[in-house]
């Protein structure tokens, strides 16, 4: 099981899987804003997705994006 955690205060501008979607290592999984900058969150590791963000959610660093188990 892997942890997907935000690494800087971005809003989550776009959710690409859906939960429960089986995701391989580098899919891409939310892109995030931060100062007009579009930051793509990648998989970890192979699995299914638990999602814990939403779009238009704000996170702060070190926050919980995803788990993949």
């Amino acid at each position: 099981m892997a942890e997907v955690h935000a690494e800087m205060v971005a809003n989550v501008w776009k959710v690409v899987v859906a939960e429960g979607d089986t995701v391989e290592e580098g899919d891409t999984l939310v892109i995030l804003e931060s100062m007009k900058m579009e930051i793509p969150v990648l998989a970890e590791d192979d699995g299914v997705v638990t999602l814990k963000v939403a779009e238009g959610d704000v996170v702060q660093e070190g926050d919980l994006i995803a788990v993949i188990g």
